[in-house]
C-alpha cells in the first residue's frame, strides 16, 4: 500500500485540491494556495507521485494515479470537494471524475486536454527526449519556458515556474509525459456532470482555446471556459490574479459551497 501523497495547504473552510502539471510540484499553486486560502478555503496542493516529497508509484499510469488521489481526498474526511487541475494534473482531475465523480463538488481544469498533449504538436515530448539526451530540467527550463507562457506573462510567475520545473525528478518527468502522451477521456466529458470550469490561456500552444472550447462543447450546460488574455501554459502563474479571481468567481455562482 503506497503511503498518501504529500501536500502543502493552508487556511480553513471548504477543501480546494490542487493538481499540478508533469513540469512543476505543489509550489506552481503557490499564489493559489495563498489567496485561496484567504478567501476562506481550505487551499491544499499535492506533490503528484513521484515528485517532491511524494513515493512514486508502480505502474505508473492514470488509474494510479487517480488512485493516489482519491485515497488522499478519502483521508482527508472533508466530503465532496472542489479539484482543480492544471496539465497533466488537470488529466488526473478528469480521471478521478470519471472514476469517483461523489469526491467532487466543482471541477475546474485548467490549461489541459481530454487526450493527450502529443496531438496538439505541444513541446513536453521534445523536452523529455532532449532530458534523455543528458540535459537537465534547469537547462530545459531556460530554454523551453519561453515557448510555453505568453507575451502578458507575469516575470516573478515565470521565475517561479522556472524555480520549480528544475526541482523536478527527471525520471518522474519522463514517466509522466510518456503516460501523458496516450491519455483520452474524451468520451466521458459528457458524464462529468458537476459545474466546470475551463481556464485557457490565449497563447497556450499544447492546450489551445479551440481545443478546451471542444470540451466545453462535449461537458455541456454545466461548464464554461474562460480565456486569459496574453498567457500562455502556466495561467496561475503568468497572471495569478485574473485566474484566481476567475476561480473565485466562479466558486461564488449559485449552488457553490457552503
Amino acid at each position: 500500500m503506497n503511503a498518501l501523497p504529500a501536500f502543502t495547504t493552508l487556511g480553513a473552510g471548504p477543501t480546494l485540491l490542487m493538481l499540478h502539471d508533469s513540469l512543476g510540484g505543489h509550489l506552481t499553486f503557490a499564489p493559489q494556495v495563498e489567496s485561496f486560502a484567504s478567501a476562506g478555503y481550505r487551499a491544499m496542493a499535492w506533490d503528484m507521485p513521484g515528485y517532491g516529497r511524494s513515493a512514486p508509484i508502480d505502474p505508473y499510469n492514470f488509474k494510479s494515479l487517480a488512485n493516489s488521489c482519491i485515497a488522499l481526498i478519502e483521508g482527508l474526511r472533508s466530503g465532496p470537494l472542489v479539484l482543480i487541475g492544471h496539465g497533466m494534473g488537470g488529466m488526473v482531475a478528469q480521471e478521478v471524475v470519471a472514476r469517483r465523480p461523489d469526491l467532487v463538488r466543482r471541477l475546474v481544469l485548467c490549461a489541459t486536454l481530454a487526450r493527450g498533449f502529443e496531438a496538439s504538436g505541444g513541446t513536453e515530448g521534445e523536452a523529455a527526449a532532449e532530458l534523455s539526451e543528458g540535459q537537465t530540467l534547469a537547462q530545459l527550463s531556460e530554454l523551453h519556458l519561453p515557448r510555453l507562457v505568453g507575451p502578458g506573462a507575469l516575470p516573478e510567475g515565470v521565475m517561479l515556474a522556472q524555480h520549480a520545473m528544475a526541482q523536478v525528478n527527471p525520471s518522474a518527468y519522463r514517466r509522466a509525459v510518456a503516460e501523458a502522451a496516450f491519455f483520452n477521456r474524451q468520451d466521458d466529458l459528457i458524464r462529468i456532470h458537476v459545474p466546470t470550469l475551463l481556464v485557457a490561456g490565449e497563447f497556450d500552444r499544447l492546450a489551445p482555446p479551440e481545443h478546451m472550447k471542444r470540451m466545453v462543447d462535449r461537458i455541456g450546460p454545466s461548464s464554461s471556459l474562460a480565456v486569459l488574455r496574453g498567457i500562455g501554459h502556466l495561467p496561475q502563474l503568468e497572471a495569478p490574479d485574473d485566474f484566481d479571481s476567475t476561480v473565485l468567481n466562479f466558486l461564488a455562482l449559485p449552488h457553490t459551497l457552503h
